[in-house]
């Protein structure tokens, strides 16, 4: 697991935001660390579909969506299924935590490869894509937050543990 680094509480806007958004990365990989298989995809609350793999596994395609494929329009695998175009919740049968975990920090070095070579003003360069780099870290930095309190939720369900 990676250290997690608490994000700088004094800096420039970049260092603000690639920080905080690599802190709630780190955050991550994290809540999920000690599961085994069978509790990461367990689902241990009964009204939902969520498992603590499959939000990961979710997360890593929002990495991918959002810088490699809408702001750098790299060529790289589509994250998500005909039938699910933007979830990706469900693990595939033959998945593992650590696969799911090693993709996702994979593909979060990209999208910090991608963050670092461009400045925060710099246009999305996918076709019909009108954001700014700056927005898709702060789109990256809401969405990763609300995921991680799904997280805490299914940790605290599964085996008890709570805190940051």
């Amino acid at each position: 697991m990676d250290e997690r680094v608490r994000p700088p509480e004094s800096a420039d806007e970049r260092a603000t935001l690639s920080g905080m958004l690599d802190f709630l990365r780190q955050t991550v990989v994290h809540k999920v660390s000690g599961l085994t298989d069978e509790q990461a995809f367990a689902r241990p609350i009964g009204t939902t579909d969520l498992t603590a793999a499959g939000l990961v596994k979710h997360l890593t395609g929002v990495e991918r969506f959002w810088f490699a494929i809408d702001f750098a329009a790299q060529e790289v695998n589509w994250p998500w299924t005909d039938e699910n175009p933007h979830g990706n919740f469900q693990p595939d049968p033959d998945d593992t935590l650590n696969a799911i975990v090693t993709a996702y920090q994979a593909e979060c070095a990209r999208s910090r490869a991608i963050t670092a070579a461009h400045s925060l003003d710099a246009a999305a360069k996918s076709p019909g894509m009108a954001f700014t780099l700056r927005y898709a870290v702060t789109h990256l930095i809401e969405e990763t937050a609300r995921h991680l309190g799904h997280l805490d939720l299914l940790r605290e369900a599964t085996d008890g543990q709570t805190g940051e």
